[in-house]
């Protein structure tokens, strides 16, 4: 149905906005504040959400961690506009927020630094090993013949020379682009939403199928958001198609990768390691039955906090 307007006027009380997961808005409370009643949901699903949320709220603020379906959209009866603080809005049914009468938009340069930096701090490691070697350290491991140190540091490799493969050369793929040339990779892009020219501005190679990209790659990060299209990108056919040994880093989200298959060419060697900041299913809980390659990867629950910084949200 048609939403009723909005009108401004001394006499219509405080708008009431709603932050619908978490409770993080320490970048948007200083302005919302003089203008907006803030309501703090913090839930995963609009049945956590109080009625007076559902029938009065005409702005919701939303992060990752919760969908928005139709049938979700509905239960709204004021609402005008969506915020989705970050880039993708793949958990917003956008079709039917417009057929409601409901805007959508999101931040997409929101925390661009901040993943850019630790999707390199993930490429580093796979190539370094830091992370198994301070585990070593930790767990009291005494190297001091050079037969000692190879093989503590077996498996970690040299970067310069290497071929980083980026999948979405958005405002992330692009950043993380110039990172990896500064590190010796060279640097090859699949994109076929991104106009012609950028390329030649950044000194990288544009490759026009994926699975060129997947062929040539040594490391192959995703940087594309999530759609009906791309879902599972990264399947049992695909991972086939990748260099053998290759790495894989996903940063961007869970649903870009078939687990399941990938954790299939880990146990059979296919591909050295993969760093996985998301899944498809979060929280994340590692199955005992896949390879300890795959369990070790990524931070403990899939928590995706790449992005975590106060000043990230901000206008550049």
């Amino acid at each position: 149905g048609v939403r009723p307007p909005i009108m401004n006027g001394p006499l219509h009380p405080r708008p009431l906005v709603a932050l619908l997961d978490g409770r993080d808005c320490t970048v948007e409370m200083p302005i919302l504040k003089d203008v907006a009643t803030v309501a703090f949901c913090d839930a995963q699903s609009t049945q956590e959400i109080h009625e007076k949320v559902l029938n009065e709220a005409v702005g919701a603020l939303m992060y990752h961690t919760i969908t928005l379906t139709r049938e979700d959209l509905e239960k709204f009866k004021a609402l005008r506009i969506i915020v989705r603080i970050g880039s993708g809005f793949d958990n917003i049914d956008i079709k039917s927020a417009g057929d409601l009468g409901i805007a959508v938009c999101n931040v997409p340069a929101a925390s661009v630094e901040e993943t850019a930096d630790s999707t390199m701090c993930h490429i580093l490691n796979l190539y370094r090993r830091t992370t198994w070697l301070h585990q070593a350290l930790r767990e009291g491991t005494r190297v001091q013949s050079v037969e000692q140190i190879r093989e503590v540091a077996s498996g970690a490799a040299r970067i310069r020379g290497e071929t980083l493969g980026i999948i979405g050369l958005g405002r992330v793929g692009q950043a993380v682009a110039l990172r990896a040339k500064a590190f010796g990779f060279n640097v090859l892009f699949y994109d076929p939403y991104l106009s012609d020219g950028v390329e030649r501005a950044l000194g990288l190679q544009r490759v026009s199928t994926l699975q060129d990209l997947l062929f040539h790659s040594d490391c192959v990060t995703l940087h594309c958001g999530l759609n009906e299209h791309n879902h599972h990108l990264i399947n049992d056919f695909t991972v086939k198609q990748m260099r053998q040994g290759a790495f894989l880093v996903n940063t961007a989200r869970g649903g870009l990768v078939d687990e399941k298959a990938l954790a299939q060419a880990l146990k059979e060697g296919r591909i050295r390691g993969a760093a996985l900041d998301v899944h498809e299913s979060e929280p994340f809980r590692p199955d005992p039955r896949q390879p300890e390659k795959l369990r070790q990867q990524g931070p403990p629950d899939g928590c995706h906090p790449l992005g975590q910084h106060g000043p990230s949200r901000r206008a550049p």
